[in-house]
Formats: structure tokens, sequence, C-alpha cells
């Protein structure tokens, strides 16, 4: 067979040919390049915009530090100064803080008089875990409401998911968080209202920080018990706040996909109900629903303060706060760069999926 008939041949029997594989994988790996590079720039544009900030605040990190028995002293603040590095210039104290960063340290607080890394080791396991529940159950829920609403345009079951969205987008989030307390924990007694454990419980073993995965790794079944107790509560007041949202804007995304002209097309040919729906109409509304994924996740781990608070949750919002109130600047700092990192690793991962989904979107990087 000549070269000339070869490829023909390969076309008509479906396989790829090696040029257009080759050409097909440069535009990926360049679209991941590129955002990669942005992702970097913009987590280096956290960390100035994160220091400026910090330095525009009307406190003084040394006060912080000594109390005030030791400021009275002078060579004590200009030593604690020298040892802070804020008897240098700004850029010079930006260097030094963007060096630390770059090698995990954050610092030590002024409240727990220990390095931040270690706080957030403990902190940010905790608000993933509630958020990863979280989001299990806002994202498969609100997709089941979401299609049922979209799929029965204009109908009673549509106006009752509609009327609960929006009362679920009305409640503040801190008042359903109290009413669901005092109902559930102080009333009924039916679920605890704060901590991750019992008091009488050890933590499991540390390995990804996430007591319901550790103590399951552990084989510590009752800690696993009590984990998921504590977490219900919690989980259960920022589901109903998420779902609101989540169900709203699934159903907008699936309703300008539901009347193209491909899924008509698609039930004109007789395809099961089902298939259309997850075939069709959910894979063409794939790119929103993902987007906004990300978006909740994202706002889940920065704005869960007041659930957090209200459970004793000790996560990063509680911590965050805690540090807010004892104007601890190198503690909110850290938090601010971590809370930015994971925004950014977020927009990271999803903007992959768009070029994986979408081949159009990685031609146009």
């Amino acid at each position: 067979m000549t070269a000339s008939g070869t490829a023909p041949t390969r076309r008509r029997l479906g396989y790829p040919s090696g040029t257009a594989g080759r050409a097909g994988a440069h535009p990926l790996l360049r679209y991941i390049a590129v955002r990669f590079g942005i992702s970097v720039l913009l987590l280096w544009g956290v960390t100035l915009i994160t220091f400026i900030l910090t330095n525009l605040v009307p406190a003084n990190p040394v006060a912080a530090v000594l109390g005030e028995t030791a400021m009275n002293n002078p060579r004590i603040v200009a030593a604690t100064e020298h040892r802070l590095g804020l008897d240098k210039p700004l850029p010079v104290q930006y260097g030094l803080y963007l060096w630390r960063l770059l090698h995990l340290d954050f610092g030590t607080s002024n409240q727990t008089q220990q390095p931040i890394l270690d706080d957030l080791k403990v902190a940010f396991p905790a608000t993933i875990e509630l958020a990863l529940y979280v989001m299990i159950l806002s994202v498969v829920i609100g997709l089941g409401l979401a299609i049922w609403a979209a799929l029965t345009r204009g109908s009673v079951t549509d106006l009752v998911i509609r009327l609960g969205s929006l009362a679920g987008i009305s409640v503040p989030l801190f008042w359903l968080a109290m009413v669901l307390f005092y109902l559930l924990s102080v009333v009924l007694g039916v679920l605890p209202g704060s901590g991750r454990l019992d008091p009488t419980l050890e933590p499991p073993p540390q390995v990804t920080g996430l007591y319901t995965i550790d103590a399951a790794i552990a084989g510590q079944w009752d800690v696993l018990a009590s984990a998921f107790e504590h977490l219900a509560l919690p989980v259960l007041v920022l589901t109903l706040y998420t779902l609101a949202t989540l169900v709203k804007f699934f159903r907008s995304a699936l309703l300008d996909v539901v009347n193209q002209e491909y899924v008509v097309a698609a039930r004109a040919k007789g395809l099961p109900g089902r298939q259309v729906v997850f075939g069709y109409i959910l894979r063409g509304a794939l790119l929103p629903i993902l987007t906004m994924t990300g978006l909740a996740f994202g706002s889940l781990l920065s704005g869960a303060v007041m659930t957090e608070t209200v459970f004793s949750w000790q996560g990063l919002g509680q911590y965050a706060l805690q540090a807010s109130t004892h104007l601890d600047m190198p503690a909110i700092m850290g938090v601010g760069i971590v809370i930015g990192a994971v925004y950014i690793a977020i927009n990271f991962v999803i903007d992959l999926l768009y070029g994986v989904i979408d081949p159009r979107v990685r031609r146009r990087a």
C-alpha cells in the first residue's frame, strides 16, 4: 500500500492520523501552560495586595506582639522591629515576606505564639471537610431539582422549586444557623451543637486532617460516628443555603439548552428521556454548571465564618475571626493567602476542565 493511500484508509477506518494527533495535543498543552502562567501571576498579585492592605491597617504589629508594658521600653521595641523586619523599607519587607512564603513560612501567630502554618494545618482541613460534604449534597440535590424544574417549566412543581430557592437565598445564613441550632440541638437534642467530636473522644491519627476519613482509615468507628454526628448540623445549614443558589443558577443554565435545536432533534428521533437529559441537556449546560460549582466551593471556604462560629467549628473561618478580633496581622495575612490560593486553584482546575470538555476553548487560548 502506498503512502498516499495509507492516510485515507486510516481515516476511513476511524483511526486518527499521526499528524492530526500531534496537532491536537499542542493546543491543549499550550492552553494548560497559559492557564498555569496566569494562575502564578494571580497568586503573586494576591500576595502583593494582601501585603499592601495589611500595611494600610492602622494597627501596630509590635504592640500586638509585646503588649502595653514592654512598649514603654524603646530598646525592646527597636529589637522587636528589627526581628520582625519592620525597620526596613516596605519593598524590602515585601521581598522578605515573599521569600518566606516560597518556603511555606507564614510567620508566627501573635495570638497562639506558634507557626501559622501549624495553625492552618488544623483549621484548613476542618473547613475542607465541611465544604466537601456540603458541595456533594448541594450539587447532587441541586442538579436533580434544577432538571426537574427545567423539564416542567411553568408547572406547579417548577413554581414550588423556584419559590423555595428564592426563600433560601433571602434567609440570612447566621439566622438559619441559630434557629436550627436552637431547634435541633437545644430543644430536641437530636444532634450535637458544637465541636467536631464528643469531648470524651480523641481525634484520630492525622493523615488528611479530615476526621471522617482519618477515623475510617484508623478503623475507629466510634470516632467516625461522632464525627458524622457533629458534621450533620453545620452541613445541613450550609447545604440549605448553598442549595438555594445552585438550584436557581442550574435551572437557568439548563433552560438555555432545553430548547436548542440539537435537543429538539434528539427528542424527534425518539431517544429515551434519560439519554436526552444526560447526553444532551446536561452536557450542553455543563460549562456554566462547573463554573458555579467552583465559585460556590470557594465561597464556602471563605464565607463559613458565621456557621463555624455558631457551631464552634475550629475551621478557617473561626480562625480568621479570632485573628481579626486580636489584630493578629500575620495570621490574617496567612488566611488571606490560603483563601486566595484556593480560589486560584479551583479556577485553574475549572479552566482545565473547560479545555477538556470543549475543544473550542483551548483553540481560542
